[in-house]
């Protein structure tokens, strides 16, 4: 079976939008979480969120060309341009019909669904966008909910192995910080709240005092290559992506089936995938949304797939950071995986103060450790109970 290599990474994210800035931020604990300045909060239950800031589209793509994309897509875009450089690859001497695009996206460009239907109702139909249906389709960046970015690493290690590509851009992208999304999330209870005028302290996986995930919004691009693709032009190999699983739990359309087995199910299979026994991974990206049903259910999730080992391996939720990027979490949270195996570093879970007492495996409290790293994964749970996990090993 051909394996698949990571050999370029890109990132837009609430702390940091490239490479080093985002790890930087990650290995400091820094949060990226503050007021909402995208619209005016006052009537909101919850009136924060983690950003992208200082974001110019115009580093990665004509003007004109981004006046015509969502922010989603300008995102995808971004990461995908740092990407493509990192890993060297010349359009011009590659079969572009050998090279796909797989990404994830869960909301797609809701912005403009709300302005054109802003002015569908307060001056008629002509006044509408002209690009209103090809900007806010999520296709236009290319759902499985929050879960869509890990699936998407997943299919395009598929096409790799099977040999439909020698080149595959994915990942995941999401942009959705708009007024009816922050709303939509108000009335479902599932925000955080009681943090809105502390906000770094709002995203706290695990924590006994967790009231609620905070949305966040960017974009995480990794290039996948066959190893003998990779190998034959000289590519700089990162780490390989050695594994995936996903399920379903087909028990509730947003909440997580209370026993975890339908995500460590996804974790099992992932570890199957990539012939990695449970002891082998030192490193778990965890879902960890910052919500009560999530943080105590994912705990048993892993404890299921894991056995033993769960009390023995490291765990954290760089959504204590990051907030919950939604279909771009699972990629840009197994971009984290790839750069602490790289550098041998656990990442932390931030405000973990007090742990709630159904949550006792080692998160990393607060502030990140070094050690040895040569498999990690990463897993991500969406709304309707479906759930995916990748899998990284160290390439050699």
């Amino acid at each position: 079976m051909k394996k698949a290599v990571i050999t370029g990474m890109g990132v837009i994210s609430p702390i940091g939008n490239d490479i080093d800035t985002f790890w930087a931020s990650i290995k400091a604990g820094k949060s990226g979480v503050g007021p909402i300045t995208h619209f005016d909060p006052s009537g909101f239950d919850s009136k924060i969120a983690a950003e992208v800031k200082d974001f110019d589209p115009s580093l990665y793509m004509e003007k004109r060309d981004a006046r015509k994309m969502a922010h989603f897509t300008q995102f995808a875009v971004a990461a995908a341009v740092q990407a493509w450089n990192e890993s060297k690859l010349d359009a011009a001497s590659e079969d572009l019909e050998r090279v796909a695009v797989v990404l994830g996206n869960g909301i797609g460009g809701i912005e403009i669904f709300e302005e054109s239907f802003k002015k569908l109702l307060e001056s008629g139909p002509t006044r509408m966008l002209p690009m209103t249906v090809p900007m806010m389709i999520g296709n236009e960046a290319a759902g499985t909910a929050c879960a869509s970015g890990s699936d998407a690493l997943g299919q395009a290690l598929d096409m790799i192995r099977a040999g439909r590509a020698d080149v595959v851009v994915t990942g995941g992208t999401e942009g959705a910080l708009t007024e009816f999304a922050v709303g939509g999330f108000c009335m479902l209870k599932a925000l955080s709240t009681a943090y809105n005028d502390t906000p770094q302290k709002a995203s706290r996986p695990f924590d006994s005092a967790r009231d609620g995930f905070v949305i966040g919004e960017g974009a995480g691009i990794v290039i996948l290559e066959s190893e003998e693709h990779a190998k034959a032009r000289g590519a700089k190999i990162l780490v390989e992506l050695a594994g995936y699983g996903a399920s379903s739990d087909a028990y509730h359309i947003t909440a997580p089936e209370p026993s975890g087995d339908g995500g460590a199910r996804a974790i099992s299979l992932a570890l199957k995938d990539a012939g990695i026994a449970p002891e082998g991974v030192a490193y778990y990206n965890a879902h960890g949304t910052s919500t009560q049903m999530n943080d105590p259910i994912e705990t048993a999730m892993v404890k299921k797939a894991f056995g033993a080992h769960a009390y023995k391996m490291k765990v954290s939720s760089t959504k204590s950071m990051t907030g919950h990027m939604i279909a771009a979490a699972g990629a840009v949270e197994a971009i984290v995986c790839a750069l602490a195996i790289r550098d041998g570093f656990f990442p932390p879970t931030i405000n973990l103060d007090k742990p709630d007492v159904a949550c006792d495996l080692d998160y990393v409290p607060n502030v990140g450790v070094k050690g040895t790293i040569d498999a990690a994964a990463s897993g991500s749970l969406g709304f309707g109970g479906h759930n995916a996990c990748v899998v990284l090993r160290k390439y050699s």
